[in-house]
């Protein structure tokens, strides 16, 4: 029987093993190989890996937790989750049963695409989520944002500091007569109209098209789809949850531990703010930590 058992291993997993490894627990990373940023050609804002590519951090990472003789890397599924603390058991794709004692749940989300054309083939390369993680090589050019309601006030706000020039797309959202008050005393231009195709070229943007006909030229484009857990593992564990404008995150508390006792959760799967590889693997992190410190006799 393992000690733990991780399932997710993109940057909160991998941190999570990282520090079990090095406390000598005996950890297997169940993992499928998809991170919601493998759309991204770079990712920044993470320590000493600033500005490189997801996957070749992540496979760099990989390369040094083999120098850990108690984890072990599976590429499997997993399937199903039974059981109680210190008595987990794990069902994986291939119909293989794991035991362990703590749970680290940190299978992330995916991000819904909207049905627009070109939406999907942009994203991670000019439409993107987070200022933090992209706002930098993009600033004082012109940001366009996609309204998802009334939290995209706060956005409004917090690009300032990277542009003066924003321009904010309805995509047939109401915007309330005092938030349009305060665009307008911002200079900020709010173009109505449901979004009809994203014009790009080789996922470089080049207009935004309404239905209406009119197009709009924008060199960026931050959105904010819903998104949805990547597994369902924690419907099926009742697991508690918390309802976010842009779906749903898990319930933890300040040591990552989930309602259910010996369960951890960490990453995109359990941040309700902003998502970033910079809170995800702290998260993940204090989820290792906090489960192996659960162990102790």
């Amino acid at each position: 029987m393992d000690d733990v058992i991780i399932i997710g291993g993109s940057f909160a997993g991998l941190a999570a093993a990282l520090q079990l490894g090095r406390a000598r627990r005996k950890v297997t990373v169940l993992d499928t190989g998809l991170p919601r940023n493998r759309f991204a050609g770079h990712s920044h804002g993470l320590l000493g890996h600033d500005h490189k590519p997801p996957l070749d951090i992540l496979a760099e990472a990989r390369q040094q937790l083999a120098r850990y003789p108690t984890i072990g890397l599976v590429n499997a599924r997993a399937d199903s989750v039974s059981g109680a603390i210190d008595d987990f058991s794990v069902l994986t794709g291939d119909g293989e049963s794991l035991g362990a004692r703590r749970l680290i749940l940190s299978y992330g989300v995916a991000d819904q695409m909207p049905d627009v054309p070109g939406f999907a083939e942009s994203w991670g390369t000019s439409i993107v989520p987070c200022p933090y993680c992209d706002g930098f090589e993009v600033a004082d050019q012109h940001w366009g944002l996609v309204w998802s309601g009334p939290q995209s006030h706060n956005y409004v706000r917090l690009y300032h500091d990277w542009t003066e020039t924003l321009t904010v797309f309805t995509d047939g959202h109401d915007i309330s007569p005092d938030i349009r008050a305060d665009l307008a005393r911002r200079n900020i231009p709010v173009v109505d109209g449901r979004i009809a195709e994203i014009a790009h070229h080789r996922g470089y943007i080049t207009t935004v098209n309404l239905e209406s006909g009119r197009n709009t030229a924008v060199d960026i484009l931050f959105a904010h789809p819903r998104n949805k857990p990547s597994a369902s593992l924690h419907e099926s564990l009742g697991l508690a949850t918390v309802n976010t404008p842009l779906g749903i995150a898990l319930k933890v508390d300040e040591r990552r531990e989930t309602s259910m006792p010996g369960i951890y959760a960490a990453g995109d799967l359990a941040n309700p703010l902003m998502p970033s590889v910079t809170t995800a693997s702290s998260h993940g992190a204090m989820a290792g930590i906090s489960a192996q410190q659960s162990m102790l006799v």
